[in-house]
């Protein structure tokens, strides 16, 4: 094999890649400080001697810069430097990467002149509550709002004032449907009538609200349709309005309907066929110019109606989940396998269910009784209801002589597995590193037993992700290195 590196097709990103290479040679680290292509990758790096960091200040170029306040191992001295740098993104940036900083760092960002480093603050745990707490009289009202959304376990005085802000978006804010972590607050009861009268926080006061009967009908009336819906999970709703709701125009309040335990069998049947028979055509969004606005809206709210029945979990159906593993309803067979009280004949029909939802949900509720075959099939049946990076195999770590089959699986899905084996054998390694499918050859390109002469190839393989993360394997010769970035001009 010739000691020359050919030149990788993506260059940039093989850079990249390098700049994340726990093996980098502190020399070589310090020569991709001159690196200009990219985002700052290298600045991010943990091993940074204070040397490195000062001279990266010294550059001042932004994204180095950038990625430096990004950087959650930066000394503190460091960080109250970059506290005063002219940029307000770099401040901004500094403020998201602010955890275990100094009281010192947040009392200097708290009174930055850019609001958006305030922003930053706001959304963060770390902060030292006292000086928390000031930012509920910004004067910003987006600052306040942002609290109001984050700062769920905020002191009683605090979510009082929150609640009362002057503008509408903070009250919003504080007394809504959903925030942005848990638990989720609740409002003193002396504010609770104010809050129910008040168009902007109506509907997240629903659920904290007495339901007198003149109450329930002025709610059930209501146009906005977020008030219905918190109104259609409310546990004092009268059964005339409940089966009023049932047959809102509005799916997601039907479907609040479907959700309720009380709700009878015969409307809740009526929900579910709605909600799956108005499904629109697959190609229904390419034709959205010649919907009007009310139709347009319709068939939006049908689309999230749908998933979120799809995702639907019960505690109540948890709770006594024998009736409902046979139910014809996914999120009710889903939510009976939640529970941790099935007997081992209903575990194994959840197991097998139809829906990969459901019998995924069974496994991560029966440990205890998921043996190899039946963690196989469950990971080679997943089917996520959304993209996501997760698979039922990092939960049920399949065995060595399992992997090196999957190995020559035809499903690239399971190759992708195979390199999970730390002792893969190499005829193997340098199979996958060879694969067709390019998710495979990236999870293969960071394996410590590929051959070098595979890895090389990898450098210059035409995916960009499967290039970059040969380039961040630290079993990459240093004379490679060495000679990547001589090809970056570095």
């Amino acid at each position: 094999m010739s000691d020359a590196l050919p030149p990788p097709v993506h260059l940039d990103e093989v850079v990249d890649g390098l700049a994340a290479n726990p093996a980098l040679p502190s020399e070589l680290v310090h020569r991709l400080l001159g690196y200009r292509k990219g985002l700052g990758q290298v600045a991010k790096r943990p091993d940074l001697s204070d040397g490195m960091i000062a001279e990266i200040i010294a550059i001042d170029d932004h994204w180095l810069t950038h990625s430096l306040a990004l950087n959650r191992c930066l000394p503190q001295v460091f960080r109250m430097t970059l506290a005063e740098h002219p940029d307000p993104a770099i401040r901004e940036a500094l403020a998201v990467a602010a955890n275990g900083a100094p009281r010192e760092l947040f009392e200097l960002l708290l009174d930055d002149s850019d609001p958006q480093v305030r922003e930053h603050l706001a959304e963060s745990d770390h902060m030292p509550a006292d000086l928390r707490t000031r930012l509920a009289a910004d004067p910003n009202p987006k600052v306040r709002a942002i609290l109001a959304q984050w700062w769920t376990t905020a002191p009683e005085p605090v979510r009082r004032l929150l609640l009362t802000d002057p503008d509408d978006s903070v009250r919003a804010g504080s007394c809504a449907t959903y925030f942005r972590t848990l638990p989720h607050p609740v409002p003193p009861a002396d504010l609770v009538p104010g809050l129910l009268a008040d168009p902007v926080t109506r509907a997240g006061a629903v659920r904290h609200c007495t339901l007198d009967a003149a109450t329930a009908h002025r709610l059930a009336e209501d146009p906005n349709d977020e008030v219905r819906e918190e109104l259609a999970e409310h546990p004092d709703l009268p059964p005339a309005l409940r089966d009023k709701l049932a047959r809102d125009p509005n799916l997601r309040v039907a479907l609040r309907v479907f959700a309720r335990q009380d709700t009878p069998e015969p409307i809740r049947a009526a929900i579910h066929a709605k909600i799956v028979s108005d499904m629109p055509p697959l190609d229904w969004l390419a034709d959205y110019q010649v919907l009007d606005d009310d139709a347009l809206d319709r068939e939006l709210t049908g689309e999230l109606a749908r998933a979120e029945l799809w995702t639907l979990r019960l505690p109540w159906v948890t709770a006594d989940p024998v009736p409902y593993v046979n139910s014809p309803y996914v999120c009710f067979r889903a939510s009976a396998a939640m529970s941790d009280h099935l007997s081992p004949q209903l575990v194994a029909q959840l197991l097998d269910d139809e829906e990969s939802s459901v019998r995924t949900t069974m496994a991560l509720h029966a440990r205890d009784q998921i043996d190899p075959d039946t963690a196989e099939r469950i990971d080679r049946t997943y089917r996520p209801d959304k993209k996501v990076r997760w698979r039922p195999a990092d939960d049920f770590p399949l065995p060595a002589d399992v992997l090196r089959r999957l190995a020559t699986d035809p499903d690239p899905r399971m190759r992708q597995l195979a390199p999970r084996d730390p002792d893969l054998p190499m005829e193997l390694a340098r199979r996958l590193a060879a694969d067709p499918d390019h998710m495979v050859r990236r999870t293969m390109a960071s394996h410590p037993r590929l051959p070098a002469a595979d890895l090389t190839r990898l450098l210059a393989d035409p995916s960009e992700g499967v290039a970059a993360t040969a380039a961040a394997n630290p079993n990459l010769p240093t004379t490679w290195m060495h000679q990547l970035l001589a090809l970056a001009g570095l």
